[in-house]
């Protein structure tokens, strides 16, 4: 008898470093499977240990109670505005006089603190965990750039540390209620994207709300992120088309920089059955904003991006479920910081942080 192939494998069903072949935890093939062989979960598996839910979804889950909405922000490919748009949601949020959060996952690029003008910003423990850097009072932050000696330090770490401080994310940090929280990815389908929506799979996540640009390179890894959200089961809110067009100050011409050769992300939503949230023009302002770290709709209110993003957040918001006031967010207590190369691990009892090797 022949294993299922691979693909037909859920993949909230696989170990990190399965074989290729892995028939599923689940599956009563588990650790017998020729597929099996050599593979490091191979005797867990047989066990059935390995089929046993992994405590930590059900910490995340109670961290996480009085957080209303969670949306992931993704793209299969880098350097599209993940990290603008989910700066730009969150400011838009908190616009709203919602209470909101921004997590930034991307541990290898981590952007968020500039984009919120956060630069030199700690984190702290108190007795609740780790609290988060607030922008003001309705918009809570959290990255990995905040525990950082110095800002320029490269953070070289495998998939297992990465996934470590994500879990360290998701059950440390004490975010309080929130009616919003945006969770900045890095671009891919990998450890730190399966991390995530694993952690959050009994969470009630919301969605992911997907970036592009207009042309077809960008579009065909686009593509894959959407084919990860089918396969994990997570549903796609919308597609943000972003520098989508450049239109001159000076005369109002409209220049597609980047080409829409396939017919865009518009025509790639409708292939694929996936809602089109908009297109957001490409414009020296958003760079701007993201450098000094400010909301487009202060820098420009009337400008066509700062419009582009609010449409977004209205639409976003538009099938959202019913939202509650929020309450306390708990003290601040003592410094977090992490080194390159090690994993930080704080100590409530103590209250103090440490790290490991």
């Amino acid at each position: 008898v022949e294993s299922p192939a691979s693909d037909e494998v859920p993949l909230h069903e696989k170990p990190e470093d399965a074989n290729e072949g892995c028939v599923g935890v689940s599956s009563d093939d588990a650790g017998k499977a020729a597929s099996c062989a050599g593979c490091p979960n191979q005797k867990l598996c047989a066990s059935g240990e390995a089929k046993k839910p992994d405590p930590a979804v059900a910490d995340v889950k109670d961290r996480l109670k009085d957080v209303k909405r969670k949306i992931l922000v993704l793209s299969g490919k880098g350097g599209v505005g993940k990290s603008t748009v989910s700066a730009q949601l969150s400011f838009g949020f908190a616009a709203r006089s919602m209470d909101a959060g921004l997590l930034d996952v991307d541990i290898c690029g981590p952007s968020v603190p500039r984009m919120l003008g956060l630069l030199g910003q700690d984190v702290h423990q108190s007795r609740e965990g780790w609290s988060p850097v607030y922008v003001d009072d309705k918009l809570a932050v959290m990255s990995i750039g905040f525990m950082l000696p110095n800002e320029d330090d490269a953070i070289i770490w495998r998939g297992p540390r990465k996934n470590g401080l994500i879990k360290q994310f998701l059950t440390d940090v004490n975010w309080g209620s929130l009616e919003a929280l945006v969770v900045d990815t890095p671009p891919g389908t990998s450890d730190e994207h399966l991390s995530i929506v694993t952690y959050l799979q009994d969470s009630d996540i919301d969605g992911a709300v997907i970036v592009t640009t207009p042309q077809e390179v960008s579009l065909m890894d686009v593509r894959k992120e959407i084919n990860f959200c089918k396969k994990v089961n997570l549903k796609v809110i919308g597609v943000i088309e972003n520098m989508s067009g450049f239109i001159c100050p000076s005369c109002g011409h409209e220049e597609s920089i980047f080409a829409p050769s396939t017919g865009g992300a518009e025509a790639m939503c409708k292939k694929m059955d996936v809602p089109f949230l908009g297109r957001i023009p490409l414009d020296g302002k958003v760079a701007r904003a993201g450098d000094s770290g400010m909301p487009l709709a202060q820098l420009d209110p009337n400008s066509k991006v700062a419009q582009a993003i609010d449409t977004v957040n209205k639409q976003d918001l538009a099938a959202d479920r019913q939202l509650t006031p929020t309450g306390d967010r708990g003290a601040v207590g003592s410094r977090v910081r992490v080194n390159p190369g090690v994993e930080a691990r704080a100590s409530v009892a103590s209250n103090t942080a440490r790290v490991e090797q």
